[in-house]
């Protein structure tokens, strides 16, 4: 039987979300633990994760390769792999990347929407591709199995990555953007070269990657995925959710601004709602991922290809990635 696998969390964790965890059938999460952090701040919250992991080593533990994930199954757990949103934690420094992924670090963004050291983020206006640091990280990262991640980039700077990287990259929280055109959302063009190369999609249920935000169906969403399967593959696709369960407006507003800005971004939001959209009633927190499994098989999808969707992808795509090279 496959793994229950989500691409992409960011909720505020607590004991209670731990054990939805666990009643929604989670194996594993791939959860951010940095957006605009320096190292060592992001340090400090990998120090508040091992208090998370000391406290409930009956719920959840640090996942290191895929072979947590059958760990996490076989004792009732779900396995937390690392995640960075913005290359900040690595500073200016290459050596960093080492070190993080030697401290479980699993996937990192080379931008968060604006332009970095690495590449250029989808919200600026000129997207110049990959730096010359940028090239030498992603070289870097696929030396070590540090996923690059390009949910929030531009597309040259996202296509680039995906042609220099030598490994498949993820674009781990994202829906295709002929669904949705919002900025987040991807090209065919690039979501053509991602699962051309062994890359994978998550689908996000962020409101505002989804037609019709929080009034998004079930239904609609499995139809774009089904869709998405026809067009890219159904073995390069898994769930994203972008879930920020229980988090408060204050971080969304940390998420878009970070310390580049002193005036407010909206981002996706809006001065009218400039807080955390309203989330679908289909999918409210980790409790809710069994209503995915059947939403998947009533729109037609055949009990193999949703257990690769809900997770067999991802439990593949960590197997191939975490390890480095020689």
């Amino acid at each position: 039987m496959s793994p229950v696998i989500d691409g992409l969390q960011y909720a505020n964790w607590s004991e209670k979300i731990f054990r939805e965890m666990r009643a929604g059938g989670v194996d594993a999460v791939h959860a951010t633990i940095t957006y605009h952090e320096n190292f060592r701040e992001t340090v400090l919250n990998i120090e508040a994760w091992n208090r998370h992991f000391e406290r409930h080593p009956d719920l959840i533990f640090q996942g290191f390769t895929a072979d947590d994930i059958t760990l996490a199954r076989e004792t009732g757990r779900t396995a937390i792999f690392f995640g960075s949103q913005n290359p900040s934690c690595i500073e200016d420094d290459i050596g960093l990347v080492e070190v993080l992924h030697r401290l479980g670090l699993r996937f990192m963004q080379l931008t968060y929407n604006n332009q970095s050291l690495l590449a250029t983020g989808c919200y600026e206006d000129d997207d110049t591709g990959l730096t010359r640091m940028g090239r030498e990280v992603v070289a870097e990262m696929n030396r070590v199995g540090l996923v690059v991640d390009m949910s929030h980039s531009g597309e040259r700077s996202t296509l680039e990555a995906i042609e220099y990287s030598t490994r498949p990259i993820a674009i781990t929280h994202a829906n295709p953007a002929a669904w949705h055109a919002a900025l987040r959302n991807k090209s065919d063009n690039v979501l053509r070269a991602l699962s051309g190369t062994g890359g994978m999609l998550g689908f996000s249920i962020y409101p505002h990657h989804l037609k019709n935000g929080g009034a998004c169906t079930l239904n609609e969403f499995c139809e774009m995925i089904a869709r998405a399967a026809d067009s890219y593959g159904v073995e390069n696709l898994g769930i994203g959710s972008d879930l920020c369960q229980d988090q408060p407006d204050s971080i969304v507003e940390w998420m878009r601004t970070g310390r580049w800005t002193k005036r407010i971004d909206y981002g996706e939001g809006s001065a009218d709602a400039p807080g955390f959209p309203p989330m679908p009633d289909w999918f409210g927190g980790n409790a809710d991922m069994p209503n995915l499994t059947a939403g998947l098989r009533d729109i037609g999808f055949s009990d193999d290809d949703t257990a690769a969707l809900m997770g067999g992808n991802w439990a593949r795509f960590f197997r191939d990635s975490f390890g480095g090279t020689v």
